[in-house]
């Protein structure tokens, strides 16, 4: 998933990932190959800090493994999917209501 940030004046970013989106952009940077274990893919990545929703909050990619029954996966699309339904909980949970979610997607 992605949402645009606040218009600002620097050069940062269109786009702020979050979810699978960024975890798909650590592991596009690490160096990593299938099957692979949960434990090898913390290792590999390095444990990054994963956001989960469009104001920065961020879990730990092996938090967010604590809530995923799968221990080995075969491919990135397989290992995206598995954590999917985490990152959304997450996002879900801590987004306090409605309104909250829909204040954080207007640009202003």
């Amino acid at each position: 998933m992605a949402v645009r940030p606040p218009q600002q004046d620097d050069d940062e970013p269109d786009t702020l990932t979050f979810g699978i989106a960024a975890l798909d952009a650590h592991l596009s940077e690490g160096d990593l190959t299938f099957p692979a274990t949960t434990r090898e893919v913390v290792l590999a990545l390095g444990d990054p800090a994963v956001p989960y929703d469009a104001s920065g909050s961020t879990v730990s990619l092996s938090e967010a493994f604590d809530d995923v029954d799968k221990g080995e996966f075969d491919n990135k699309t397989e290992l995206l999917n598995a954590l999917h339904p985490v990152f959304e909980e997450y996002r879900v949970t801590s987004s306090g209501g409605f309104l909250k979610q829909l204040r954080s997607m207007l640009p202003f």
